[in-house]
């Protein structure tokens, strides 16, 4: 199980701040971005844009094999405008 926490758009989206999962203690970015889509399918439309941060390290979406340990925070970071 993990910590998953929800930023900006990606909170508006998934309707909640965090939230604690069940996947696989072996995953790829990508896979993990997955099981989080099929829990909140809303968050899909932010998929391109979208950046991990596996306990406060940033991970891109795709093959990286991401070893998870019970507990461990994920945070799901959107792009942020501002000027």
């Amino acid at each position: 199980q993990v910590s998953v926490l929800y930023f900006a758009r990606s909170a508006e989206l998934a309707g909640l701040r965090c939230e604690t999962l069940s996947v696989p203690r072996q995953i790829t970015s990508l896979q993990l971005w997955e099981e989080i889509v099929k829990v909140h399918p809303r968050l899909a439309v932010i998929r391109d844009q979208v950046v991990f941060a596996v306990q406060q390290e940033y991970v891109l979406l795709g093959d990286q094999l991401l070893v998870l340990q019970p507990g461990d925070e994920v945070a799901i970071i959107p792009p942020i405008s501002g000027g």
